[in-house]
């Protein structure tokens, strides 16, 4: 999904003209985006986003990423200290470093929502395993494959972990991972649109066949929309970056975004911009010229 060719510089699309409104606060994803391969920081992506904090730029991370699962960049969320997590579903300080997060916002999916959701889904696409994520716990099907190299809190049913009585229900639930062994990635994203409506919100992130379900409404952009909001800063001063197509809804609302050279077809597409792969930092790449362009 992600072999779609070289961008060699950081330019926006043709027929794109270029944003004149200077850059508030910069919003980025971090798997296949930020990140490298590897899930390192590179050293010159470290200097860009420190650049950019000290122009005044407030710099997000905006990920699908659990809250627990942001070691990676806890040193580098500077002033503000904050992330949104689970593809919105959560706002995350993480000035505590790893284990020491503290929930600033929640948007959770209704337990009825997600067990419909399952049920519907279950039906629609026989052979479909689910996980539970919820703020301070994961829990997946016995059948869930071990695709997050972690221990889950407990090994039941999706339905049963869903029940009014079921186990840590004093937690909301952020998110519903739901895999199939042998479905098209983007095949099972229509299909599962279609079967759930408008009961969660289905993307994914993965290039394999797992979807991402939260709350109605809830995505990466309307909470960051949320978080701007409370900053005075409007999409129009947003610029934003992402490769898949859990990202398509930040990256159309921001005033300027940017797709990876590595990035899902559906993004090349939506993206006002592009920029190289990030095994290459196409976002310290951008944010250098960014920083060029407003001194």
């Amino acid at each position: 999904m992600r072999e779609n060719g070289r961008v060699t510089s950081a330019t926006r699309q043709p027929g794109t003209p270029a944003a004149a409104t200077p850059p508030r606060l910069i919003a980025t994803d971090l798997d296949g985006t930020l990140l490298r391969d590897d899930k390192s920081v590179s050293p010159r992506t470290v200097a860009a986003l420190a650049a950019a904090e000290d122009a005044g730029i407030e710099v997000f991370f905006v990920t699908g990423r659990p809250a627990r699962w942001m070691g990676v960049v806890s040193d580098h969320v500077h002033g503000h200290g904050l992330a949104i997590c689970g593809n919105g579903a959560a706002v995350v300080d993480l000035h505590g470093g790893p284990g020491a997060h503290r929930f600033v916002k929640v948007r959770e999916l209704a337990r009825a929502n997600a067990l419909d959701s399952v049920c519907l889904l279950r039906e629609a696409a026989p052979g479909t395993v689910f996980a539970i994520e919820q703020t301070y716990g994961f829990h997946q099907e016995p059948d869930y494959p071990q695709l997050h190299m972690e221990i889950p809190d407990n090994l039941l049913p999706a339905e049963q972990l869903l029940a009014p009585d079921g186990p840590e229900t004093g937690q909301p639930v952020l998110k519903i991972l739901a895999y199939h062994p042998d479905l098209d990635p983007d095949a099972f994203l229509t299909l599962a649109r279609i079967a759930i409506g408008d009961r969660a919100t289905v993307t994914r992130s993965s290039p394999s066949a797992l979807l991402e379900l939260s709350g109605p409404d809830v995505s990466k952009a309307s909470t960051l929309a949320l978080c701007c909001a409370e900053r005075g800063i409007s999409h129009e001063e947003v610029v934003a970056f992402g490769d898949m197509p859990n990202d398509l809804e930040m990256l159309t609302w921001a005033g300027r975004s940017y797709a990876m050279g590595n990035a899902h077809p559906d993004v090349l597409a939506a993206a006002s911009g592009r920029t190289v792969a990030n095994n290459e930092d196409g976002v310290a790449v951008v944010i250098e010229q960014l920083l060029a362009e407003r001194f």
